[in-house]
């Protein structure tokens, strides 16, 4: 994986990174992700780092509120971090989700870990350099309420 010269808040990555890896050398893998996710809110937060776990970012366009994200880890108010503890390699849809994340939050850089292997496996990634197009992939990932109609369908099964 080629080096990023000047990549934003390199010594930080660094430290998650560390500590992802703090977390998978206590326990392996195997278990839940919300597991490794408060594990790794522990470890950041004994290293002295902020952390915000499940950090709900409303999304607004044109004044409408069509959803909620919810980002597992935000630290430092600077790097969003996406957990999975899946038994696949990282494929290009859980890139595009983190990529997803950082257009819509602006954050400058994202830390993708998976739990779910032997061995930790993580990339950094950056936003992407043009934004556009970013709200019509984001649905995916959005929680809503369920609607009215919502509702009433599953009353009556």
């Amino acid at each position: 994986m080629p080096v990023v010269q000047n990549a934003p808040h390199s010594d930080l990555t660094y430290k998650i990174i560390g500590a992802a890896f703090a977390v998978h050398n206590r326990i392996g893998p195997g278990f839940k992700e919300e597991l490794y996710q408060k594990m790794l809110k522990d470890e950041l937060e004994a290293m002295g780092l902020t952390v915000e776990r499940e950090k709900p970012i409303e999304i607004v366009v044109s004044d409408v509120v069509y959803g909620l994200l919810y980002l597992d880890h935000v630290v430092n108010d600077a790097v969003l971090v996406e957990c999975k503890a899946v038994p696949h390699l990282l494929t290009n849809l859980e890139v595009a989700q983190v990529i997803t994340y950082l257009a819509a939050t602006q954050l400058p850089v994202g830390i993708l870990l998976n739990f779910g292997r032997r061995a930790v496996q993580y990339k950094r990634i950056f936003p992407p350099k043009k934004l556009d197009g970013w709200k019509e992939r984001i649905a995916p990932y959005l929680w809503r309420p369920p609607t009215d109609g919502a509702k009433d369908a599953a009353k009556s099964q």
